[in-house]
């Protein structure tokens, strides 16, 4: 893959609103038009978006069908790609995109922990690779037909105030 192409993937991931189409497309094949109506965007800046993520891979279009009124439609779904791309500086447009998928939620429909802990290199390391080991054995699950769409984002950071 050229580095432009690697440029490209990053840039179509440097969105929260990409982001968020990529998780509602996750489980379920959406069209341009539900996906616009679920963020609540005009149709034709969100194909602008759903264009710019089919074109890097990480959308994938999906047998034409028919809509309500016999109108052609283009479902698209994720492709699952996008969680093995690197981002520069992604940590603010994952906490961004958090948020803008969380500020309606009920507070009972979100489980945030927070702790401190020291820890040297080495053990920060451990802790990281171990989680990142978790999250990966569940990436690699095949999806449960019974199961609740859910999302999980962990965070990791220095506290040098608290040293």
């Amino acid at each position: 893959m050229s580095e432009s192409d690697e440029a490209a993937k990053g840039r179509a991931l440097s969105s929260p609103l990409r982001l968020r189409i990529l998780r509602m497309c996750l489980h379920h094949a959406r069209t341009n038009k539900e996906i616009a109506d679920l963020l609540g965007i005009n149709p034709a800046s969100c194909l602008h978006h759903v264009r710019t993520l089919v074109a890097t891979g990480f959308l994938e279009a999906q047998p034409e069908r028919r809509g309500a009124r016999g109108a052609k439609e283009v479902p698209y779904l994720a492709t699952r790609k996008s969680w093995s791309q690197h981002v520069d500086d992604v940590s603010p447009i994952l906490i961004e995109t958090f948020v803008q998928e969380t500020a309606a939620l009920p507070p009972e429909d979100i489980t945030v922990w927070r702790l401190g802990l020291k820890l040297n290199e080495q053990h920060r390391n451990e802790l990281m690779d171990k989680l990142r080991a978790v999250v990966d054995e569940y990436v690699a699950m095949p999806t449960d037909p019974d199961g609740e769409a859910t999302s999980l984002m962990i965070a990791h950071h220095r506290d040098p105030t608290a040293d």
